[in-house]
């Protein structure tokens, strides 16, 4: 009974020492995605505000010759300010034109230091290149901060405009580092080189050379093979002194940094120490007393081990929501207790992450939101048409039944339909007139401008049908493409209708609004002509059932804008972009 006893203890010894290793792994892997999780959010809000700035650019007097013009204008140190302002993690930001001419924003100001990498993230620039700096320490004492420079290029048609870079404050990182430290573990973030990014306390600054621990050199020595998790036990030698850890690192792979964590072998395996001890006592108890109580003792130690190992598989299956509830206060209560404290530190960093991306998603229908406003501001007569025609593609798009994903893709391409109106001349797209046959070829660009805008974010690719083909018909009389039918996709027929609607009940400066039952009965006579039967089906019903008001303050002077066109233009009422009659249209 004894050696039986043994024997079961070292079979969940061997589960006890996974299931830490496990902890460490998770714990690193969890840290890891949140910074790269983090250092895609940013580098996407780069993104967002380079597409802005050269749109802005490209629109300013001068256009793309950026040399000798000044295109950095007031509203783009506006949009600097607000860019650094919307987010707490960003310290400083600058933006640089192809002169090296440039604004800037912030709490700090660069040091000497900070302006070697600002040289060298522009030098990266101009060879088309995003950059990611080294962390650096700004600042003295209770000040310091650790820092890291990100930029991005700003390019129209492969020439350089500028850059827009940002100073990352790595304070959002200690203070994870520092909720992890609060389990008994010791974090922190490696370079490539082993030199200390970030940890959770004082004791080790930014820069400082790690590599005296083995975990570290393990790291450093695979070089850019480190892609994987790896756990190991090693020793730390002080003077005459020598700890046993067990230690673990995770790649960030994006960065070339990796997330370390480690602890005394004593502590990370104390669970496993008392339990020896424990069952030794058991198995001698049982020994002298009966055959009967070793069994029961047996039971004792086997059946909580048995529910830990059960916990700790649901975890690795990711059901983070496991508690064991043990009723005893032994060393394996203890042991309980402990991964109940794991699993909702666990469970909070997963929540952490889920709150993470809700919040990436808030901030790139943020900046959508921004793109459309700019193209609504550029032009006074459709200050508010993006968001209705948003609304009724929407309405549309529910009452044919279509899910939920596609009418996430239909809300962000209705709301960027006009964006191209962004690059068309003020001179067209403002004129009180009737617009030359050239002037109306030029305003029909404003779909393949919009389109081209967009197409190097790649999360805007499904939504660029809709904004480069909501000005096809059916019947292959529209533009870009003179598309026909199925040809067109449902995304633009959905948005077309939407788009007809809003400028038959608005006010031009050719013509007043019509009234709503006068506008959905032209709207019905281009059904399966112009504009797609179903949608126009939809359109009807919800209007029918009260769910589309036109509001009053709805009926002012609007923009350019309409989903029924012919190809060329016929004669009309002055400036009659928009015109609506089955005889006259144009946009």
């Amino acid at each position: 009974m004894y050696f039986y006893s043994v024997q079961i203890e070292s079979m969940n010894r061997a589960r006890l020492k996974t299931n830490e290793m496990l902890m460490q792994n998770t714990v690193t892997r969890s840290l890891a995605d949140d910074i790269s999780q983090h250092q895609e959010a940013l580098h996407m809000m780069l993104a967002n505000l380079s597409s802005s700035i050269q749109v802005m650019m490209l629109a300013s007097p001068g256009g793309t010759d950026v040399g000798d013009q000044k295109p950095l204008t007031p509203e783009l140190r506006a949009m600097l300010e607000n860019f650094v302002s919307s987010s707490k993690d960003i310290a400083y930001a600058t933006l640089l034109n192809a002169d090296a001419k440039g604004v800037s924003a912030g709490r700090i100001e660069p040091d000497a230091f900070l302006q070697r990498e600002l040289e060298r993230a522009y030098q990266a620039g101009r060879e088309g290149r995003v950059f990611s700096g080294q962390p650096l320490m700004v600042g003295s004492g209770k000040s310091a901060r650790t820092v890291m420079l990100v930029s991005s290029p700003i390019m129209y048609n492969g020439r350089f405009l500028g850059m827009i870079a940002s100073v990352v404050d790595m304070d959002y990182l200690i203070r994870r580092l520092q909720q992890v430290s609060l389990s008994g573990l010791m974090p922190y973030v490696v370079d490539r080189q082993g030199r200390l990014v970030a940890a959770a306390t004082p004791q080790y600054a930014t820069g400082q050379d790690m590599s005296h621990f083995e975990i570290v050199r393990s790291f450093v020595g695979e070089g850019p093979k480190a892609q994987l998790a790896e756990t190991r036990e090693f020793t730390i030698r002080e003077g005459n002194n020598a700890t046993e850890m067990l230690g673990t690192y995770s790649p960030v792979t994006s960065l070339e940094w990796a997330v370390v964590v480690q602890k005394p072998r004593e502590e990370a395996y104390r669970g496993i120490y008392e339990m020896q001890r424990t069952g030794r006592l058991l198995a001698w108890m049982a020994v002298f007393v009966s055959v009967g109580l070793s069994f029961i003792s047996a039971r004792r130690i086997t059946s909580p081990l048995r529910v830990l190992a059960q916990s700790s598989r649901a975890i690795a299956r990711g059901d983070f929501s496991q508690r064991v509830h043990l009723k005893t206060r032994t060393e394996i209560g203890e042991l309980a207790d402990t991964f109940n404290t794991m699993s909702e530190e666990l469970e909070q960093f997963v929540e952490d992450l889920k709150r993470a991306a809700e919040e990436n998603k808030a901030l790139f229908m943020g900046s959508i939101q921004m793109l459309a406003g700019a193209v609504d501001e550029k032009d006074p007569y459709t200050r508010g048409h993006s968001d209705r025609v948003t609304k009724y593609s929407l309405l549309i798009g529910k009452e044919m039944g279509l899910d939920p994903v596609f009418l996430e893709i239909l809300r962000i391409s209705a709301q960027l339909h006009d964006v191209g109106k962004i690059g068309i001349e003020d001179r067209i797209l403002k004129k009180p007139g009737a617009l030359t046959p050239e002037e109306f070829e030029i305003m029909k660009t404003h779909t393949t401008k919009g389109a081209n805008i967009l197409r190097p974010v790649p999360q805007l690719r499904e939504m660029l049908p809709g904004i480069e083909l909501h000005h096809e018909s059916l019947n292959g009389r529209g533009y870009p493409y003179g598309l026909k039918g199925d040809e067109i996709p449902l995304l633009a027929r959905v948005i077309a209708v939407a788009d007809t609607f809003d400028a038959l009940t608005t006010n031009r400066p050719y013509q007043k609004a019509h009234d709503s039952v006068d506008a959905l009965s032209i709207i019905n006579n281009l059904s399966g002509q112009r504009l797609d039967p179903d949608a126009v089906t939809a359109l009807l019903a919800v209007y029918y059932r009260g769910e589309i008001t036109i509001q009053k303050s709805v009926s002012r002077i609007i923009a350019v804008d309409s989903a029924v066109d012919s190809p060329t233009p016929t004669p009309a009422p002055p400036h009659a972009p928009d015109s609506l009659t089955i005889e006259t249209t144009r946009t």
